[in-house]
């Protein structure tokens, strides 16, 4: 599977009510300025709360921050740690942002 996800491929699934995880990787501050709806779990929150992740290592989990570098280290953990479908969302909430709002 691909690594990365664009923004309007991401929209277009989220659109058609396709299960995925979205998992935010951002700080709750940025969370709350903007979010599109992910779980937030901060990258430096990851490794403690990743078992609570088990029961989707074979669901694609999408992972995003705020312009793709976080959710690129997110994404490489988690597939060490066994998640297989973990994809980036390229150019992250700053892509989203200038894709759809403008």
């Amino acid at each position: 599977m691909d690594n990365e996800i664009s923004v309007i491929e991401l929209k277009q699934r989220l659109d058609n009510g396709e299960e995925l995880l979205v998992i935010d990787v951002r700080e709750p501050y940025e969370f709350d300025e903007f979010n599109i709806g992910g779980k937030l779990i901060p990258l430096g929150n990851l490794s403690a709360e990743l078992h609570d992740l088990d029961d989707h290592l074979e669901m694609e989990i999408i992972v995003h921050c705020r312009s793709g570098a976080r959710s690129m280290a997110a994404q490489d953990y988690m597939r060490k740690q066994g998640f297989e479908n973990v994809r980036n969302l390229t150019g992250g909430i700053l892509a989203w942002q200038q894709a759809f709002q403008g």
